[in-house]
């Protein structure tokens, strides 16, 4: 696992060929219980790390394309998992919490519903205001700037716009740690801006 920004946070990835970009997982160390975002599977090396944190209490999975290895960690950590509301009839594996917009599923983890994108309801969530976590729809396949899904991806580009365009609006935001491709991890909020002024 990778070291983050904040020496509560690690991320672990693979490489995607047909993408050119990293797909990444992510882990919020806390005292009440670890986080996973959309996790993928861990190496041995990684499982250990996980284990030496207190292993898992949650999973978020943001998206349905991004269930990954969330029901075996789930299943060998005792971890609970949560999903997007938006996706409750369809979402192909048991969740324990749906999440909606403007959930807070442990304190300081603000949730947020994107609309527009690949699937209903997609989640983003921001940490104690300053990071902000991705899913699919806002994405980085090119360093140090950030983009959106093709049109050809999108279920209403209007809504996906509208979505950004709201997140863009959170002034506090740092950090911007993406599910595809490189992160951001300063000034988060001018590049979000600057990719809501582009659409």
């Amino acid at each position: 696992m990778k070291s983050l920004h904040r020496p509560d946070m690690y991320a672990w990835s693979i490489f995607d060929r047909d993408r050119n970009m990293d797909f990444n997982s992510y882990i919020w160390i806390r005292p009440k219980g670890n986080i996973l975002i959309d996790p993928l599977a861990l190496s041995n090396y990684d499982f250990d790390r996980l284990n030496s944190f207190g292993g898992a209490a949650w999973i978020i999975i943001t998206n349905s394309d991004h269930i990954r290895a969330a029901k075996g960690i789930a299943h060998v950590t005792g971890a609970k998992i949560a999903a997007p509301l938006g996706e409750k009839e369809t979402f192909p594996i048991a969740c324990d919490c749906w999440l909606m917009d403007g959930d807070e599923l442990v304190s300081g983890l603000q949730v947020f519903a994107l609309s527009g994108s690949k699937t209903l309801g997609e989640l983003a969530l921001l940490i104690e205001g300053k990071t902000l976590i991705t899913g699919d729809l806002i994405r980085a396949p090119k360093a140090g700037s950030l983009t959106i899904l093709p049109d050809n991806k999108l279920s209403h580009k209007a809504d996906a716009v509208a979505s950004v365009r709201r997140i863009a609006a959170i002034d506090s935001i740092e950090t911007v740690l993406v599910g595809d491709g490189w992160s951001i991890f300063r000034n988060g909020s001018d590049r979000l801006k600057e990719l809501a002024a582009t659409l």
